[in-house]
């Protein structure tokens, strides 16, 4: 069960073009928005990363703007865990449990949450907010994560497990994100 002063959200790579080309890339980029404002009511932390910015470009304006108190960073290797600056932060965190939202999710977002479950992380990777090309590519990505031992969770999932009570404003912020 993810824990709030355990968990941190990792947004990968959604920029320009390339993320137009997602399967039901509207019904992602609204979830993503979700689930980023959700985990900033919640005070979570968050790390943005962003693929070669220079060749695919900035993340998209609707994901930018709601992270616009921080900067990416920039990656190269498909995997976060090939960045210093991803590993360091990370590191100083001091948190294990990740929450991984963002595209491709058979390329960086898998090679990124397999490099983590081999650093000792729990990864629970948000099935709603990660997207392919095509929903093959996606589903083989969730397959392949969970039969390494990562788990697929929801934006409404994760998000209430975290709150784990009713009553408060955080519950109820969260509640109107969701509807």
């Amino acid at each position: 069960m993810l824990k709030r002063d355990n968990t941190v959200l990792i947004v990968v790579d959604v920029q320009g073009k390339l993320a137009q080309l997602m399967h039901e890339h509207e019904k992602l980029f609204k979830n993503l928005q979700i689930l980023i404002k959700g985990i900033k009511i919640l005070g979570l932390p968050i790390i943005w990363m962003e693929q070669y910015p220079e060749g695919l470009g900035p993340t998209i304006p609707e994901i930018k703007e709601l992270l616009s108190d921080m900067e990416p960073v920039p990656k190269i290797s498909f995997s976060c865990c090939g960045e210093s600056r991803f590993i360091a932060g990370l590191n100083a965190l001091k948190r294990d449990q990740l929450l991984i939202c963002g595209i491709e999710t058979h390329v960086c977002i898998h090679q990124t949450s397999l490099d983590l479950l081999e650093l000792g992380y729990e990864v629970q990777v948000v099935s709603d907010a990660v997207s392919s090309r095509t929903k093959e590519n996606k589903e083989v990505g969730l397959q392949k994560i969970a039969s390494e031992g990562g788990k697929i969770t929801s934006v409404e999932m994760a998000l209430f497990e975290l709150l784990r009570k009713a009553g408060s404003d955080e519950f109820k912020a969260i509640s109107r994100l969701v509807k």
